[in-house]
């Protein structure tokens, strides 16, 4: 009997699959993504006749295991040596794994995965550059750009999986880079290359290689308006490790941030500089945001937040001003905009700031996105500031949570936090009064002032 092809519809941004087609997506409520796609289904074993891997005759059985029985083996990792993409890696690349790497175009993506495949080149390390975007001579203007690299990087342009894995099981390399994966097709697959279907079948052949043949794999992959992977949800599912390019293409700064890791921490962020000569990582994350701060401004604070084990010191910029319209504006860059509404609310009826005149406008020097409630006391502070258009001390460092009464809660990593503000000459912290105690005694060479509330913390400056 002949196998029945259904036509189905999927969106292109979510993946969201619909038997008929829809002007708007009820998943990502995306206009006009919608395409349409055949789709075969898979035969079903007939009831008492179990097919290949489901064990019975001609068929490998594969018996389940106790906790005790399953051998723990450290992975293996390859030193990228590059500090930052180590850190976020969680100690630097395992052998055999899946990573996918995000972000807008020209942020960086292809340039550090070069500069990945010289160094473990270099480690004598057999490397594999595939490219579905651009020519041999464009990759080789971009090499030269960057370095020398050394006869074990190979380059490839080629899209088609099943030419791909026909050449690394024939040279059998330990890194491959696949650029990107949206170029790449399955011949099995009707549909085009970028399709839902696509994406997910080249992805899950990928995988396949990458754990048989053991084979650490990095996959670029576009990005859609709204920052998230192109391509359907599962794709991030199926990869061993996700990142994350974040940041002003037009700018010098780029952040890499691990948002899944089976290998490792998901809070790590490696901050980089792009140069001539390439991404150069910033060690000291703190001291090339607070460069270039304004000295005896109003409106300006700088607060702690800590990004997986690494405190950094980030300017919080705020500016007051009366709106010449009925309804004040708000703005927010690099935080969340309800929550500095919420912050203004609490302004209004803990310390009786009144806020409905005017315009506010919130920013965190350097192009970083943070969404830690660290930063509550020191927006609330720079709102205070540039309200009343008193300076605050420049030597004066404030973090702590700030709730719906006014209170000024605590936060983690304390002591972190005020030996970074230390480190870089910081004199004064307003910190928590729960963690006033503790940090008096743990840390004696600098002045801690805790605060129960904001109005205490207005007092103060």
């Amino acid at each position: 009997m002949a196998t029945k092809i259904r036509t189905v519809f999927f969106c292109q941004s979510c993946g969201y699959e619909s038997s008929k087609w829809m002007g708007q997506c009820p998943g990502c409520r995306e206009w006009n993504s919608f395409v349409e796609e055949t789709v075969k289904p898979v035969a079903k074993a007939v009831k008492g006749i179990p097919q290949t891997g489901q064990g019975g005759a001609g068929s490998s059985f594969t018996a389940p295991k106790t906790l005790s029985e399953i051998e723990m083996n450290s992975e293996e990792r390859y030193d990228t040596h590059i500090g930052e993409l180590n850190r976020v890696l969680g100690g630097g690349l395992v052998k055999g794994s899946l990573i996918l790497v995000g972000g807008d175009p020209g942020i960086g993506k292809s340039t550090i995965l070069l500069q990945v495949a010289g160094n473990l080149s270099g480690d004598n390390l057999d490397v594999l550059y595939i490219s579905g975007e651009e020519s041999l001579q464009q990759i080789k203007l971009r090499a030269n750009r960057l370095g020398s690299f050394n006869e074990k990087l190979k380059f490839m342009c080629e899209t088609n999986l099943g030419t791909i894995e026909d050449v690394a099981c024939r040279i059998r390399p330990q890194v491959v880079i696949i650029d990107s994966i949206q170029t790449m097709y399955n011949e099995a697959v009707s549909s085009a290359p970028g399709s839902v279907s696509q994406v997910r079948e080249s992805t899950s052949m990928l995988l396949r290689i990458a754990k048989s043949m053991n084979i650490s794999i990095f996959i670029v992959g576009h990005v859609t308006k709204e920052g998230q992977v192109a391509g359907p949800r599962v794709l991030e599912h199926m990869v061993d490790t996700v990142l994350y390019f974040e940041g002003d293409r037009h700018a010098s700064y780029r952040i890499l941030r691990g948002v899944k890791n089976r290998f490792g921490s998901t809070n790590e962020i490696g901050v980089f500089e792009m140069q001539e000569k390439g991404l150069v990582e910033v060690t000291n994350p703190s001291e090339f945001l607070l460069d270039g701060r304004p000295e005896g401004a109003s409106g300006s604070v700088v607060t702690c937040s800590v990004e997986g084990t690494r405190p950094i010191l980030i300017e919080v910029q705020a500016l007051v001003c009366r709106t010449n319209f009925g309804f004040p504006r708000r703005q927010a860059n690099g935080t969340d905009y309800n929550r500095v509404n919420l912050l203004m609310a609490v302004l209004e009826k803990r310390i009786g700031l009144q806020m409905g005149d005017y315009d506010a406008y919130v920013n965190l020097a350097g192009g970083m996105r943070i969404a830690e409630p660290s930063l509550d006391l020191g927006i609330c502070l720079a709102l205070i500031s540039s309200f009343k258009n008193k300076p605050i001390n420049d030597k004066l460092i404030a973090f702590g949570e700030v709730g719906l009464s006014g209170e000024v809660r605590s936060v983690a990593m304390g002591e972190a936090r005020v030996t970074e503000a230390k480190k870089l000459g910081f004199s004064t912290c307003i910190v928590p009064k729960a963690l006033e105690n503790k940090l008096k005694k743990s840390c004696p060479d600098i002045e801690i002032i805790g605060v129960s509330s904001v109005s205490d913390a207005m007092k103060l400056i």
